[in-house]
């Protein structure tokens, strides 16, 4: 669900795909431009890099299917991320994790030893042995 925001995803859309068409050749030729640059072919072949910035938790709520296809489909030139989304990689494979929804509430979810990251339900436990893995790898 993206609400209210539907709208600025909407505008990112249009300004990605204008990314993603953008060529080189688009652009009149500068004079003080560097010689290889100046060559058509070149210029056909020079395409906008397209960094995706986000942070680890986009990965955990639900957007790493997004976030897969994009790579997948080469939108993107490269990713520049914090690293929690590692930690809670890790932490999947050591125990399970559930699927919530983003409506639940935090305090109930937190006095039943859960923790909600978007719409994914972390037990307290999956801290506690993550921690016991990494801890030996940091000392």
């Amino acid at each position: 669900m993206t609400g209210f925001q539907a709208t600025n995803l909407g505008l990112a859309i249009e300004e990605v795909n204008k990314m993603i068409k953008w060529r080189l050749s688009d652009e009149p030729v500068e004079e003080d431009e560097l010689e290889k640059y100046k060559d058509p072919e070149v210029r056909k072949k020079t395409r906008c890099t397209i960094l995706l910035g986000l942070t680890s938790n986009m990965s955990s709520c639900g957007m790493r299917e997004y976030i897969k296809y994009l790579c997948e489909h080469k939108m993107v030139s490269a990713i520049v991320t914090t690293c929690g989304g590692i930690e809670e990689d890790f932490m999947k494979l050591l125990a399970p994790h559930f699927m919530g929804d983003f409506a639940l509430d935090g305090a109930t979810l937190r006095d039943r030893g859960l923790n909600r990251i978007g719409n994914l339900l972390v037990p307290n436990m999956n801290y506690t042995l993550f921690e016991a893995w990494f801890m030996p790898l940091v000392k």
